[in-house]
């Protein structure tokens, strides 16, 4: 099984035509600080996350990023059981009142797509 990192840049990548792993910098009072945006397109920031634990913190990190860049946050859940869990659930009920949107992607969908996508093409006779 493919890790976080490696799920969100085939999302990022193949399906949002985006750029992974974009720098932002902020600052607060006299210092500076960076965030990393998952996904990042000419109209959106996407925070993407494993349906885990650790990915409780997406909602709020999307808002920012979309603050810094104004550009819409999207919260994306990448699903590795196949059914939706007590943290999916959290992030999305919080995401629709919130007022962003929130996608679901399988892994093995992700996966998937990604080795088609890496197959070279098969010339016609």
């Amino acid at each position: 099984m493919a890790n976080e990192l490696e799920l969100a840049a085939i999302l990022c990548s193949l399906i949002f035509g985006g750029e992974t792993e974009v720098s932002h910098a902020y600052s607060v009072g006299y210092d500076l600080h960076r965030i990393r945006v998952d996904c990042e397109t000419d109209t959106a920031v996407y925070e993407v996350g494993l349906d885990k634990r650790s990915s409780l913190d997406s909602v709020q990190q999307a808002i920012f990023a979309g603050s810094l860049t104004g550009k819409e946050p999207v919260v994306v859940m990448i699903d590795t059981d196949g059914r939706e869990g007590p943290y999916e659930l959290r992030i999305r009920t919080v995401s629709e009142l919130a007022g962003i949107a929130y996608e679901t992607y399988r892994a093995d969908d992700l996966l998937r797509h990604n080795a088609s996508a890496a197959e070279p093409a098969t010339p016609h006779r």
